[in-house]
């Protein structure tokens, strides 16, 4: 990981920098204050749909709100598309109409909604305009509703209301569907004021979700799925030029774009230019069903769109949903040592055109297991830290899960690579890894352990030259290309460390015979770690470590509390491989250790930890005691936490506590792993959590949820989008 300037948000422009003729039809609005702050409700168990139903105004009332409601929380952005690092489109604002959404760099990836309602056209997403003509009309939002798998809009004008349901599945344990790299966009009409109306449903996408350059050419397809009643019909797109496992501006230079529904009475299709296709629905009319031919042809040269439209006709009472599949297919999806890997997908599937099928008619099935998913996470999330910490890891749980892919390894078995996001794009970093591991641990651990798989592989026979663990395994995503000169963001007792818990954590909660294999394969290259750390941990040199942003440090209390947590971890290997002596040994130095640590670390005035251990005065969150309450292995005294606890609520601040005394920001995921290592201590758990849900609810930084922000300003110091939230689940693994 590596400091990094935040990633500039449009203004005025594209976020691809553009200016044209017609630049007014991607303009981005500006995106700054935090209007319309919402409050954790009750009835938060509710489905999405019948939530918002409830919460929407009613006719009576005139249907007008002031501004729309949040449920459970205004998060900074809202994930749309999030299922992969190249299927990752966000809502940077509160309202679905006015503003185009946009991948987690703020690159335009334009999607538009337009509803026809009694002859009239009303945008509820988007910002699509027209030459020539005044700003549309746009539906009034009147509800968003979060939950960890669904965005729901609900909309409403005219005596309509329009409910629009962004959907990306998370399948704990199921290889064939979380390795499906698509997402769902539903939407319904009802009315609402007791009268019929005629009602049309319009979605389109751009060619800027399938590259990250406008100037590049794309060439495209329409084609039919399967046949009979269940026949869908698709829109594809691909580079005209693909650069294999590579990437521009952070998004795939090779792949597919898929966006599939469900042939059926009232749907028309086209692709065209945007103004052509759109000023179509905005005149009342239906799509004509053709392709434009002049391809390929530049993303921004006349704006190709990609368009479904479906007549509802009369509607009253709730319509069946309009289910549009989204997605980027990639054939072969990373590489390993310059070996080109295929997606897991494959393994189930021979082609995307079958995946697709199967993903489509999967929907219904899919959303009752994610509403069971989505009860199951929200009621632990309640009964561990209340209903602002249920917001929370609401909020995480796409954007965790989107940082990572599945593909089949070298051996035919199930691996999964993350991409370090936003900060520098390597591929696997191990620290990144760490911090995301809570959301793993509770909802799947054989996930984690396929992310550890390569990892743990390439130390043992890729090349890895050092004694300590590899920082990452490659330079950049989707690349594996490791180091074998050695030559990395080296940090030694961090890594180490890292792997150590990772792999003892995933053992406890591994079946035995999982676990056996797992410990006794890569007992070698996690004892050489183990003795690296105890020879190294006790007292640190002059060294790297996760929070990289705030510079190298000698002696520093945290760190070497995580190596002596990560010796105590190698006992949970040693046991798990049916190595008992080494079991006694490890956990033996790792008690000799934290004695000396606590001695070394306690600050002269006896109340609290240092920084360092020459550094007195000084003192800085201490989250790598979560790892110790984690493992279990008692080795912090409950004193010593006690007192940590203590000093850092008189610390907190509105947005929580800073990560030490050098600087007012702090960082999420660790806020959450301290919240958990003092979960017996509530009255700082429950700081941490408000403070960390006030900064996601009203920071002005509208980005994917960043995990480095100011305690002071309310704002994002860096990074976006990244994984690491997945630490926001700490407290549901104590």
């Amino acid at each position: 990981m590596t400091d990094r300037e935040p990633v500039d948000q449009p203004s005025g422009t594209s976020a691809a920098g553009r200016v044209t003729a017609d630049h007014s039809r991607r303009n981005f609005l500006t995106l700054a204050g935090a209007a319309g702050l919402g409050a954790a409700a009750t009835g938060w168990a509710l489905s999405p749909e019948a939530f918002a139903a409830t919460a929407a105004p009613s006719a009576a009332t005139g249907g007008r709100t002031a501004a729309p409601t949040f449920t459970p929380i205004r998060p900074p952005a809202t994930p749309l598309a999030v299922r992969s690092p190249y299927l990752s489109t966000w809502l940077a604002t509160d309202n679905l109409p006015g503003t185009w959404p946009t991948f987690w760099t703020g690159r335009i990836t334009a999607m538009a909604g337009i509803a026809q309602i009694d002859g009239t056209a009303y945008v509820f997403l988007g910002n699509p305009t027209l030459p020539n003509t005044n700003p549309l009309p746009t539906m009034r939002q009147v509800n968003l509703t979060v939950t960890g798998t669904s965005s729901v809009y609900t909309l409403e004008e005219a005596g309509v209301r329009v409910v629009v349901t962004f959907f990306s599945p998370v399948e704990p344990g199921d290889q064939r569907r979380q390795s499906t790299p698509l997402s769902y966009v539903s939407a319904t009409a009802k009315s609402v004021d007791g009268r019929s109306h005629q009602v049309g449903l319009h979605f389109d996408i751009s060619g800027e979700w399938g590259y990250g350059d406008t100037s590049a050419e794309i060439t495209w397809e329409q084609t039919d799925i399967g046949s009979g009643a269940n026949r869908l019909i698709n829109l594809n797109y691909t580079p005209a030029n693909p650069t294999v496992l590579a990437e521009s501006n952070d998004m795939a230079s090779w792949g597919t774009m898929v966006w599939t529904t469900q042939h059926r009475p009232g749907l028309t299709h086209q692709i065209g230019e945007d103004n052509v296709v759109r000023a179509r629905v905005v005149g009342g009319g239906a799509l004509d069903n053709t392709i434009d031919t002049a391809k390929p042809r530049a993303i921004d040269d006349r704006w190709p769109v990609f368009a479904f439209h479906l007549d509802l006709g009369s509607v009253r009472s709730a319509t069946e949903p309009m289910v549009i599949s989204i997605g980027h297919v990639r054939e072969p999806a990373v590489s390993y040592l310059t070996k080109p890997l295929a997606p897991r997908w494959k393994a189930y599937f021979p082609a995307w055109q079958d995946m697709v099928a199967f993903f489509h008619s999967d929907w219904s099935a899919a959303s009752k297991r994610a509403a069971a998913l989505n009860n199951r996470i929200s009621g632990a999330a309640g009964r561990a830290g209340g209903t602002q910490y249920a917001a929370l890891v609401a909020t995480a749980l796409r954007q965790a899960y989107a940082g990572t892919e599945q593909v089949t390894g070298p051996d035919g078995t199930a691996w999964a690579f993350l991409k370090e996001i936003s900060s520098d794009g390597n591929m696997s970093t191990v620290d990144v890894t760490y911090p995301c591991m809570p959301v793993f641990l509770y909802l799947d651990p054989a996930y984690l352990a396929a992310i550890l798989e390569p990892i743990l592989q390439y130390a043992e026979t890729g090349g890895w030259p050092k004694q300590f663990a590899e920082h990452d395994l490659g330079a950049h995503y989707p690349n594996a290309d490791g180091h074998n000169d050695g030559n990395e963001e080296d940090m030694p007792v961090e890594e180490s460390a890292n792997m150590l818990i990772m792999s003892a954590a995933y053992l406890q909660r591994a079946d035995a015979a999982a676990a056996t294999t797992f410990a006794t394969t890569h007992y070698a290259i996690l004892k050489q770690w183990s003795d690296y750390l105890v020879g190294n941990a006790l007292d640190p040199g002059y060294q790297n470590q996760t929070d990289d942003f705030t510079g190298f440090i000698a002696h520093s209390v945290n760190l070497a509390l995580k190596g002596i947590v990560g010796i105590g971890a190698m006992s949970v290997v040693a046991t798990t491989a049916g190595r008992s002596a080494d079991a006694a040994h490890y956990l033996g130095v790792a008690r000799d250790y934290i004695g000396q640590w606590v001695t070394k670390s306690t600050d002269t005035g006896g109340k609290h930890l240092k920084l360092a251990y020459d550094q007195d005065g000084t003192w800085s969150l201490k989250y790598n005691g979560y790892a110790d309450k984690l493992l279990g292995l008692g080795l912090v005294p409950t004193t010593v936490a006690a007192e940590e606890a203590r000093w850092y609520l008189a610390r907190a601040g509105t947005y929580g506590v800073p990560l030490d005394i050098r600087h007012t920001y702090t960082k999420a995921d660790w806020e959450m792993w301290t919240a958990a290592w003092l979960s017996d201590q509530p009255k700082i758990t429950s700081r941490l959590i408000q403070g960390l849900y006030t900064f996601g609810n009203t920071t002005p930084s509208r980005v994917p949820f960043s995990d480095w922000y100011d305690t002071a300003t309310d704002r994002q110091s860096g990074f976006q989008a990244r994984p690491t939230v997945g630490g926001f689940f700490a407290l549901l693994t104590v």
